[in-house]
């Protein structure tokens, strides 16, 4: 950790090394954790041996700040790091000082006041209408059990927002098609009641007359709504891949991810008009905050169709 040039450790390695154990030791961080740290903190080693200083209580706030400048902006043997890993290791540069002082090697904290950078806010992906139906489409046209479980499945995750893992975990009894509602056991066993749309209801129905009951015949009965070959209850892995393959046969470029059908029928919603705490309810959001975040993805929409279409919109 930090130079590497034989020479004998600085007061400031020695103090590096006494907090990576205390990390270990005490805290009983992960291994992945403490390489993490010992990265980040190997990285401003070297920084304060590159500025000469050699001792935790040399360290000024200006130096702190001067390391950060580092990270951000690089310099000529420096790649410049990303938001999110600058963060990262100015993190760990105010716990290490935090600890010096605690441990009486140094006297003052001069990263007290050092915030991390901000990390940009990174918008939901979601597809268009066109790209939905596509996917929900190439799930397959129901001649097998399983394709006819694959489109439900999908077909559910967009109708009602439900996360990958609320709909594995659903039970046949959870769903009440005649009254067209759905419970859903949200992050920390939270309940809530969404309704099902058609599209998805006809698929589900169809799914448990003509699907669920050959698939389920290998297993023991279990009350698992989607179930895999063997009858047991769909992992949340094999859902994926049900995504998956459904949006490489659909041809639709780029990562879709286990989340991308939820952030469509959120950002679907609020495109057509709902309100936001609608939706907010319909995902299940302990706050509105997080739901918001949708709201910027419309508006990035709305602007690139005002940039295409207003004649004064550019020039």
């Amino acid at each position: 950790m930090g130079s590497s040039t034989g020479a004998s450790p600085s007061a400031a390695d020695v103090a590096v090394r006494q907090y990576v154990d205390h990390l270990a030791i005490e805290r009983g961080l992960a291994r992945n954790s403490l390489l993490s740290y010992r990265r980040d903190l190997g990285r401003y080693l070297d920084f304060l041996a590159d500025v000469g200083v050699a001792d935790v209580d040399q360290v000024t706030e200006g130096h702190v700040l001067a390391f950060l400048s580092r990270l951000r902006e690089g310099d000529s043997d420096h790649q410049p790091l990303a938001a999110s890993s600058a963060a990262r290791t100015v993190v760990a540069v105010r716990g290490f000082h935090r600890f010096a002082v605690l441990e009486d090697l140094a006297t003052h904290d001069p990263a007290a006041d050092v915030r991390p950078p901000a990390a940009p806010r990174r918008l939901p992906k979601a597809l268009t209408v066109t790209q939905v139906e596509a996917l929900l489409a190439a799930a397959g046209d129901g001649r097998t059990p399983k394709e006819i479980r694959d489109r439900a499945l999908l077909e559910l995750l967009y109708g009602t927002g439900a996360r990958i893992s609320e709909a594995v975990g659903l039970d046949v009894d959870d769903l009440d098609l005649e009254s067209g509602a759905l419970r859903l056991v949200g992050k920390g066993g939270k309940e809530r009641v969404v309704p099902v749309g058609s599209y998805a209801a006809i698929a589900v129905d169809d799914y448990l007359v003509r699907g669920r009951p050959t698939l389920s015949e290998r297993g023991s009965g279990g009350p698992a709504l989607f179930v895999n070959s063997r009858g047991g209850r769909l992992s949340r892995q094999s859902a994926w891949t049900v995504l998956r393959g459904a949006a490489d046969r659909a041809g639709i470029v780029g990562d879709v991810s286990p989340h991308t059908l939820r952030h469509s029928f959120a950002t679907h919603l609020l495109d057509g008009g709902a309100d936001v705490r609608v939706v907010q309810e319909l995902l299940g959001h302990a706050s509105v905050t997080t739901t918001q975040i949708y709201t910027l993805v419309t508006v990035e929409r709305l602007r690139e169709v005002y940039a295409a279409s207003h004649p004064r919109a550019r020039h």
